[in-house]
């Protein structure tokens, strides 16, 4: 007997077949039938003329591996950084268009934080927008720092699939200036003498008479206030000057110094100054630095021949770099609209101005029988002068503006980055840079819509507020630390990518050889004989004497350059600040500088014009053309190569000679540590091993996988050759094998990004912990240059402290320690 479940299914069947034989007999329903036949016939040949088994199967089944991105980026016949790739990048970066992009961003001011900056991010973000295929929104994606939005721009680049583009804003607190003043005063106390704090704003260079007034010469983040005393000189004002003064009883209380610039960083001037108890800091360019360009040797002032215009003046931030750069009320931390802020420690607390050298040399003959030879004897002015510098210190918002192209591999990304505010319209500093990165992103832009993608992700930066001490990059930085300490496999660096005759670069000694190569590969600008790299030996047109002071800094930094490599370590000064030395990332930077033969830059001055690029910088502009080829190459071989080209075995032969930089200090082994970067070095030399091999058999695997087919087949033995992988049995142990491979590959990677994360230490440098890195980091009374084994060799060389100093070499040798542990897991 049928229960009553059972005769309820039999009443369905029964329904389902009359139903079904009605609808076979509809002409509707044959309609539909036919079209559903059609529909399937059509997606089965989509899919196996545009879907290859492998992308199949890893949308099913192996989303969740670790090494997927092996086959979503190789399964089919993927456009890696293969010649051809690369050659029609190469192709793309050109002079004319570099000119273009010159006479749009470097024809105007653009302070950081001002409405023509904010402007300027938008222009960038538009042009991220256009040559990278992003859609424009109807309103701008501006994104408050630490808002919803702009935590999900950075933290969800892993779920990205197409090109995006936003600015971040942040709320560092920055000063603009109110007014400045310097008089000398007669003996009643009224003022005998003001100086022309203008410069003179020649029509000879029509932006530069256009806006010659527009920025006050000023000094950013220094102290507001009024102070009247001698003026004394200090030469570059570097801790040496003033300690050899100190030695000979210079009394500096109540006194204001006169500096020159050069040798060190100008906030360290400035601090110098502060702690023996100066009242105030003049600092001027002096021509004595200008190499053989120089009036006394026939060269006209600019604009009417390439000498030192007399009344041009060096702006600049006085922050104490050496401390920490960024917004000086977050250290560590994000300038966050509603951030609670600090007092700042790494600002001055007295005032200072720069003035041009035609004020300087009026000063100069104020001190006794001092003349014009400034020599170092501490003698002070006869009357006193007044310097008067009131500045506006406020909460003032910059925007960075960020575009990423997503890659296959969503937890690996290279960051590359240049600044985008200037002090007046900054021609040279940053707008070349700027160029040269907008060079790359056409480049990219062509390489997108050819079919490329990037293994790695890509994040593009345009930060703002770099003049005053690193501020947008530092902020970013230190907003998206966790996230950049995981992802970011290096980061490149643009800043002045043309401002003379020679090309220079600095880097992680892991990034030496990559540069190295790349340079070799891109064509010099100028002649097609030689190489970009045969450009680091090129120097200016203009011949004479120079001063032999200045002549012996120059060849101190021409050594330092040649050895090795020839790519020396990265002080500061620039963005790649907190990725190298706060986060451990390995960074470079690169450009076109002036020597002694150059043409006079003048460096954040109204001079620093675009009628200067085009008549002495870059003629041609073939010079901002190469160092954009350059930079975008680097980058792909970054981005796309499966092992990344990381030479950690270089770096760890470095150390040695950084050691015997120290020991010679000491005349005394430090042997623990010695030892340790020998074990280290054996590491590197398994690695290096490992690596190649790893490559290796991930290119076998891969060459044992079938291939996407090929559109000239028959459908009907495409739709064989996928139903044969699909039940062959080998196919799944041959995607298991490249799957293992792709795993080998990662490891392998994952030990070169983390070798220049083994140098930070949480305790950081002393007196100085926001710098973690132990390896490198800007000089203390440096603040450009870099010092190697820092807290090392400043416990021996500063604090002469041999206790401290065997402390420092414990710390050192534990972190290298742990760094061999992680490359020989």
């Amino acid at each position: 007997m049928e229960s009553k479940a059972m005769l309820d299914v039999k009443d369905v069947e029964g329904q389902r077949e009359g139903s079904e034989k009605n609808a076979s007999t509809h002409p509707v329903s044959r309609a539909k039938a036919t079209r559903c036949f059609w529909f399937i016939v059509a997606a089965i040949f989509w899919f196996c003329t545009r879907a290859s088994v492998l992308e199949w199967l890893y949308q099913k089944d192996l989303k969740d591996l670790p090494s997927h991105w092996a086959v979503e980026a190789f399964g089919g016949n993927r456009s890696s950084a293969t010649e051809k790739v690369e050659n029609l990048f190469l192709s793309v970066p050109n002079s004319k268009s570099a000119l273009a992009h010159s006479r749009e961003y470097a024809t105007h001011p653009h302070v950081a934080g001002s409405k023509e900056d904010l402007e300027d991010a938008k222009v960038i973000l538009k042009l991220f927008q256009d040559e990278l295929g992003i859609p424009e929104t109807s309103e701008v994606p501006l994104f408050p720092a630490g808002s919803v939005e702009s935590r999900k721009s950075t933290l969800n680049i892993h779920k990205l699939t197409k090109p995006a583009a936003w600015i971040d804003q942040y709320y560092p607190v920055m000063n603009t200036a109110k007014e400045v003043a310097l008089e000398i005063l007669g003996t009643d106390g009224e003022p005998v003498w003001t100086a022309d704090l203008v410069e003179d704003g020649d029509p000879k260079d029509p932006e530069a008479a256009k806006y010659h007034d527009s920025v006050p010469g000023w000094h950013g983040f220094s102290a507001d206030g009024e102070v009247v005393g001698e003026v004394i000189y200090v030469n570059y004002g570097r801790k040496e000057d003033y300690d050899n003064l100190l030695s000979v009883g210079t009394n500096f209380t109540g006194k204001i110094v006169l500096a020159r610039y050069g040798a060190n960083f100008r906030g360290l001037k400035v601090e110098g100054a502060q702690i023996v108890g100066a009242a105030g800091v003049l600092i001027y360019s002096d021509p004595r630095d200008d190499g053989s360009v120089i009036v006394e040797n026939g060269y006209k002032a600019y604009p009417d021949g390439p000498a030192r215009n007399p009344t041009s003046i060096q702006r600049g931030s006085v922050q104490f770099l050496s401390k920490y750069p960024g917004d000086p009320t977050t250290p560590g931390y994000p300038a966050y609209e509603n951030a609670t802020r600090t007092d700042g420690d790494n600002i001055p607390k007295i005032p200072s101005i720069p003035i041009s050298w035609a004020n300087a040399q009026k000063l100069l003959l104020e001190i006794g029988n001092f003349s014009i030879s400034r020599e170092l004897t501490g003698a002070t002015s006869s009357r006193k002068i007044k310097l008067v510098n009131h500045v506006d210190t406020k909460v003032t918002p910059i925007w960075n503006a960020m575009a990423v192209i997503p890659g296959h591999i969503k937890n690996e990304t290279l960051i590359i980055g240049c600044h985008r505010d200037a002090w007046v319209m900054g021609a040279g500093d940053p707008t070349s840079g700027t160029v040269s990165l907008a060079e790359v992103v056409r480049g990219y832009g062509v390489l997108l819509k050819s079919g490329w993608r990037p293994l790695r992700n890509i994040l593009i930066a345009s930060w703002d507020a770099e003049e005053y001490g690193l501020v947008g990059s530092t902020e970013w930085g230190e907003d998206f630390s966790e996230w950049i300490q995981s992802n970011a496999v290096a980061y490149l660096n643009v800043d002045v990518s043309v401002s003379g005759s020679t090309f220079s670069v600095s880097a992680s000694p892991s990034l030496a050889h990559l540069i190295h190569q790349t340079a070799s590969d891109v064509p010099h600008p100028l002649d097609s004989k030689k190489t970009l790299w045969d450009a680091t030996k090129d120097v200016g047109p203009y011949l004479g004497l120079a001063d032999a002071d200045f002549m012996a800094l120059y060849e101190v930094d021409v050594e330092r350059r040649a050895s090795l490599t020839g790519v020396p370590a990265l002080g500061s000064g620039s963005d790649f600040t907190v990725f190298l030395q706060r986060l451990g990332v390995a960074s470079m930077d690169q450009g076109f500088s002036g020597g002694p033969t150059d043409a006079v830059w003048h460096y954040h001055s109204i001079y620093d014009s675009q009628h200067f690029q085009e008549l002495y910088a870059d003629p041609t502009f073939e010079r901002h053309a190469a160092v954009g080829r350059n930079l975008g190459l680097l980058g792909l071989r970054l981005a796309d190569s499966i092992i990344l080209p990381l030479n950690t075995t270089q770096y760890a032969l470095e150390l040695d000679d950084y050691l015997d930089l120290v020991e010679a200090v000491t005349l005394s082994p430090f042997s623990k540590l010695r030892k340790s970067i020998h074990h280290l070095q054996k590491a590197t030399a398994k690695l290096d091993i490992e690596k190649a091999s790893a490559e290796k058999d991930f290119l076998e695997q891969l060459a044992k996988l079938p291939r996407k087919h090929s559109c000239n087949k028959s459908i009907f033995r495409r739709i064989i050759r996928w139903l044969k992988f699909a039940v062959d049995t080998k196919s799944g142990s041959r995607l298991d094998k490249f799957l293992k491979a792709a795993k080998r590959v990662q490891k392998a990677n994952s030990k070169l990004v983390a070798f220049e994360r083994g140098f930070i230490s949480e305790g950081g440098i002393k007196d100085r912990e926001w710098y973690k890195h132990l390896g490198v980091a800007p000089g203390k009374w440096l603040g450009y240059g870099a010092t190697t084994l820092p807290a090392l060799t400043e416990a021996l060389t500063l604090d002469k402290n041999t206790t401290l100093a065997h402390h420092e070499a414990g710390r050192l040798t534990q972190l290298i320690d742990t760094l061999t542990n992680v490359l020989e897991a």
